[in-house]
């Protein structure tokens, strides 16, 4: 898609509440499962839980709500292409006080090149900061998403410890300090 096309879409992020519309929740759903099919289909995922994924979707946004986090959709030409979550961390040694994670972002293919992933991660990061707090992180596989790796990176998230158990081999940790 050329620049000038992609200046000529309408796109818009909503964030997800238990009062958003049935038809903004069964877009993030189905966003969310998209991504789980993504991770599920990448070598080094044999032990990722698609089950427990389907739980997260069934219960979408309040099992980020109920961690302090929240969710996004973002819309192209009114049409859902990209999710995000976030959510509070617990401090550990390896985790700062007050700080979120990122979790499941998300573009659809037809929607990639249009800055979507950069938009919503620059919406949880505005929104962190203005919850006061001090770092966001988050896991990714740059092997399987080489482009959100570079846009994190761009977007001065930089190498950090492990801080989950995560089970998908070749995870880069990331964080942000705000």
């Amino acid at each position: 898609m050329t620049p000038e096309k992609a200046e000529s879409r309408t796109i818009w992020l909503k964030e997800l509440s238990p009062d958003s519309s049935s038809e903004a929740l069964l877009a993030a759903r189905e966003l969310l499962l998209e991504y789980g099919r993504f991770v599920i289909a990448q070598p080094g995922a044999a032990r990722f839980c698609f089950g427990s994924l389907e739980k997260e979707a069934s219960r979408l946004p309040l099992g980020y709500l109920e961690q302090s986090g929240g969710c996004l959709v973002a819309f192209v030409d009114n049409v859902p292409t990209g999710f995000v979550a976030w959510r509070a961390v617990a401090p550990s040694s390896q985790v700062v006080a007050d700080a979120w994670e990122m979790k499941r972002l998300w573009v659809r293919p037809g929607g990639r090149g249009l800055g979507l992933g950069k938009a919503l991660t620059e919406a949880v990061l505005d929104r962190a900061v203005a919850a006061k707090r001090k770092a966001v992180y988050l896991d990714t596989a740059p092997a399987s998403m080489a482009a959100a790796y570079r846009m994190y990176l761009d977007l001065a998230f930089t190498p950090c410890a492990a801080y989950n158990d995560n089970p998908v081999e070749g995870l880069v940790y990331l964080v942000k300090f705000l």
